[in-house]
């Protein structure tokens, strides 16, 4: 696995390290002690699926609150997103930036999602499926999320936004919080 820092401390993208032969190719998808030799935490409660039929869908942006915070580790595996993060840290030095890359089938790119980071993707294709890893449970009390479109957070998504859940829609502006 390769590990790449983002703007976001703590935050880093993934790419697969490929043994390739006339078969076509291995490369680990998850490695819990290589994540552990660059400082991750590779703790896996859950695994989830994800599969949206509509490009142009939106879901997000969430996060977990103290005591249940919790790691994402994200890889798209049909089509294609544009998932974007943002530290919701208070005594970070990135706290309230965002950063966004593409995960796509074709790159085979993930990202690591640190604790206390809200998490949102948009579809660029239709029939999309992801995979993410969980650290803790998800428990509903203390998920927390923001409004996809807050000009304070200035996130620029790649293409028009056609769906968002009435739960998504409603967060509030980061102001209100």
């Amino acid at each position: 696995m390769l590990f790449n820092s983002t703007p976001l401390v703590g935050a880093y993208t993934v790419d697969i390290s490929k043994n390739v032969d006339n078969r076509g190719f291995f490369a680990r998808a998850f490695c819990g002690k290589e994540m552990i030799d660059v400082g991750l935490k590779p703790e896996v409660m859950q695994a989830n699926l994800c599969y949206t039929t509509r490009r142009g869908t939106l879901r997000g942006l969430h996060y977990q609150v103290p005591p249940v915070t919790e790691t994402k580790f994200i890889r798209c595996v049909r089509g294609a997103i544009y998932d974007v993060i943002v530290d919701m840290r208070p005594n970070s030095p990135t706290y309230r930036q965002h950063f966004g890359v593409e995960l796509s089938a074709d790159n085979r790119r993930a990202i690591y999602v640190p604790q206390m980071f809200a998490n949102g993707y948009l579809t660029l294709t239709d029939d999309v499926e992801i995979i993410y890893l969980v650290s803790e449970f998800y428990t509903p009390g203390h998920e927390r999320g923001m409004c996809y479109d807050d000009p304070s957070l200035g996130i620029h998504w790649p293409d028009p936004v056609l769906l968002v859940s009435e739960k998504d829609r409603s967060w509030p502006w980061l102001e209100d919080v």
